[in-house]
This record gives structure tokens, C-alpha cells and sequence, in this order.
């Protein structure tokens, strides 16, 4: 802990002596508040007439079910500015660590203030959305309405204090320290995770993110989430990710997914989801288990989404496809099986 603390602050401390180029106005005059945020519903039919594949959300089986409503609040005074968002339903209420466990309906998504210290640097203390990985919480986030093994396994949210610093519009730097546990609003009574971002964007239209979380509580995740406009109509995204239990023990998964868009009209977007995600194996004696494959099994998951656009509404019809190394799922008749699938259509509005 005094490791990662003196890291911090030696990083910190450098941030601080260098400020000159924008990326946040120092002084950004007073917003009015604003609200934004969304709607979502679902209805998922799984082929083997019951909820199977366990990433997060839309775990409901031939209903027409709810996601959540999301409202966040945002305003700017000078330096200073805060964010304030929760949602209402089962998608917010099934981030906490046991889902369902305290009988709330209602999640706190982000809850945060940031300073901005000089043209170059700002802080941020608070709740905040995880910087970890591809997809998101919020389905407006998203391409595909189902998520990954990946963003399952990761974490969603994480409270902690972090510094931001721009070198220029193409590179940035963040650094933080945050509380032992994901997904909770207080800790287990440390402040042992440090994390920190390094963002670059090559060429006009890519960005990429290199991403690290690591902690005596919780482990360590390394993580690469990168996406390139390569054209006005086609996108491709990639998130690679690499996690390991704390201390000396055995466990933990690795995997990638790959994500080719095209845009065949202003309100029709195609795309894929290809993703392969392995859970490592455990030492004697010891376990862990993922949301997903047993350890030392894999699975290849194949999503196929488009997305309609009206207006604030976007209509998502889906199919996934996933295909297990062992037989960890079930057919229609309760016999163990290596493949799983399910059709889905979801609407989600923005506003």
C-alpha cells in the first residue's frame, strides 16, 4: 500500500509541475444543469427455454422484460463540475457484487466532482463508471444489447480519487487510487487498487486505451480497448483483456473480442461480436469461478446486431451464438451441452 501510494503521489506531483495545453478549459464559465439518460426494454428467447449464457443483463427467458430507466445530472461552475446518475431496474440493480442482494431496484451509476487544477490537469474524486474495458453499463453505450464475458467478469464501477493529465488532444494520462472493492460505494476498509489509463489516438479516427487495476483485495486486470474509424461507414473495435487473482494464488481469465460495424444507411448499422474468453486454471486446493466457463475451459461467442434508428429510439434486434469448450450448458431436454443460443430484440431510448 505505501508502494502504491508513493507512486501515486510521484505521479501526481509530476502531473502537477507540467500544465499548459487544453484539454479541460481551466475556466468554463457556468452550465445550466443537465439531464440526460435512457429507457430500455427487451424481450430474449434462449433456444434451450431457459436463461443459459451468463453475462450480464437481459437474463430473462421468453418475456417481455425491463432494463432500466438512467437519469444523470451534470452542471459546470467555473473550475468545478459534478456528475450525478442512477438508475431504476433490474440492468442497474444487477451490478452489485451480489445481485439483488440488498432488494434496491435503484443503482448509483456515477456519483463524482471534477477540478479542473489547470488547462491540462483534473481531478476527480468520487463513484465512477470503471475505465476498464469495452462496453459499458449504459445500453446507449453499446452496439449490442447482450454484453461480453468480458465486461461480465470486469469490473463496473469503482470509487476512488484519480488525476487526468493531457499532454496534448491525442495523449493522455490518468492515474488513481480507489477503494479494495468493485462495485460498491465504500470500501472493505482499504484503499489498496491503484489504476491508471494511458490514452493515445495514432490517426484521426482511432483512439486507443491502455489500461491497468491492481490491488491486494481484488487482483490485477490489464486491459486494451482500441477502435478505429477506418471509414465513414465502417468501425472496428477490439478489447483484450488479461486478469490474475491477488498474492500467490492461481486463477483468473484472459480473453479478446472483436467488433466490425457497417453503416449501410444514416439509420441502419450491421455488426459482429466475436469474442474468446478462457478461465485460467487454479492452483490445488483452491477456486474460483467465473461468470462464464469453469476453470480452465473456454468459450467462443458470436453476436450478430443491428441497430435501427428513429429519432431518440433505437431498435436492436440480436442473435448470439456460444459455443463452450466443456459441456457447460443445457439443451431443451436438461442434457449438458458444449453450445448455447438465443434471439433477442431490444428498444432503447435516448434522451
Amino acid at each position: 500500500m505505501k508502494k502504491i501510494l508513493l507512486l501515486s503521489l510521484i505521479t501526481f506531483g509530476a502531473f502537477a509541475a507540467k500544465a499548459a495545453d487544453l484539454k479541460m478549459a481551466v475556466d468554463t464559465g457556468d452550465t445550466p444543469l443537465t439531464i440526460s439518460g435512457s429507457v430500455d426494454a427487451y424481450y430474449k428467447y434462449d433456444f434451450a427455454k431457459s436463461s443459459q449464457i451468463p453475462t450480464s443483463f437481459a437474463s430473462d427467458h421468453n418475456s417481455f422484460s425491463i432494463g432500466m430507466v438512467d437519469i444523470a445530472l451534470k452542471k459546470t461552475t467555473g473550475k468545478t463540475s459534478f456528475v450525478g446518475e442512477v438508475s431504476f431496474g433490474p440492468r442497474g440493480q444487477e451490478q452489485s457484487i451480489v445481485p439483488g442482494a440488498s432488494g434496491d431496484s435503484y443503482h448509483i451509476q456515477n456519483l463524482y466532482v471534477n477540478f479542473a487544477a489547470t488547462d491540462k490537469l483534473t481531478l476527480t474524486m468520487g463513484y465512477m463508471g470503471t475505465f476498464i474495458g469495452y462496453e459499458v453499463i449504459s445500453p446507449v453505450g453499446n452496439f449490442n444489447y447482450s454484453t461480453s464475458y468480458l465486461f461480465t467478469n470486469g469490473p463496473f464501477q469503482n470509487a476512488g480519487f484519480k488525476a487526468t493529465y493531457a499532454f496534448s488532444p491525442k495523449v493522455s494520462l490518468m492515474a488513481g487510487l480507489f477503494n479494495d472493492g468493485w462495485n460498491v460505494y465504500t470500501s472493505g476498509g482499504k484503499v489498496d487498487n491503484f489504476g491508471a489509463q494511458l490514452f493515445v489516438s495514432p490517426v484521426e479516427g482511432w483512439n486507443a486505451y491502455l489500461n491497468v487495476i491492481t490491488g491486494g483485495t481484488m487482483g490485477t486486470e490489464f486491459d486494451l480497448t482500441t477502435a478505429y474509424q477506418v471509414t465513414s461507414a465502417f468501425k472496428l473495435g477490439l478489447n483484450a483483456a488479461d486478469y490474475t487473482l491477488p498474492g500467490s494464488r492461481k486463477g483468473g481469465f484472459s480473453g479478446v473480442a472483436l467488433y466490425p460495424q457497417v453503416a449501410v444507411s444514416p439509420a441502419v448499422t450491421l455488426g459482429l461480436r466475436g469474442e474468446y474468453f478462457k478461465a485460467k486454471k487454479v492452483g490445488d486446493g483452491e477456486t474460483f469461478e467465473t461468470y462464464g466457463p469453469a476453470a480452465g475451459e473456454s468459450v467462443t461467442a458470436l453476436t450478430a446486431t443491428a441497430n435501427f434508428k428513429a429519432g431518440a429510439l433505437t431498435i436492436i434486434p440480436e442473435f448470439r451464438f456460444d459455443n463452450g469448450s466443456a459441456k457447460s450448458f443445457m439443451d431443451k431436454n436438461a442434457m449438458a451441452t458444449k453450445k448455447a443460443s438465443q434471439a433477442l430484440l431490444a428498444v432503447v431510448y435516448a434522451f
